[in-house]
């Protein structure tokens, strides 16, 4: 199955490079789709006339992104664009500790195709 999901410039181009393989995500209904073996076309925002193709190659499943910080580097989750302090904060802004308590988190890790 085929999945799209959008990016920031900063993450889209550590994925595009390689870096991040690591993409993290709400497990919501969108997310519970996601298997592995799956496509995930990353377009990159705003414009969203880039992208590029991932194959999911494992399913990371945790109760808070706190849990799946603790367990890879930051380079695997975000690159070099940005610490680990100021991604938890950035997951924790866009993502509230109730959604996360009631839904989980998905880490999905993928490899360019």
């Amino acid at each position: 199955m085929k999945h799209i999901l959008k990016l920031d410039p900063e993450y889209y181009e550590a994925i595009k490079s390689g870096i991040k393989i690591i993409e993290l995500r709400l497990y919501d209904e969108k997310r519970r789709k996601i298997n592995i073996g799956d496509t995930i076309d990353f377009y990159k925002q705003p414009e969203l006339k880039e992208y590029i193709t991932t194959e999911v190659t494992d399913i990371i499943i945790e109760k808070s992104f706190e849990d799946i910080l603790n367990k890879f580097t930051i380079e695997e989750l975000a690159g070099n664009c940005v610490s680990k302090e100021e991604l938890k904060s950035a997951l924790n802004r866009f993502y509230s500790k109730k959604e996360q308590e009631e839904l989980g988190v998905i880490g999905i890790k993928i490899k360019l195709i």
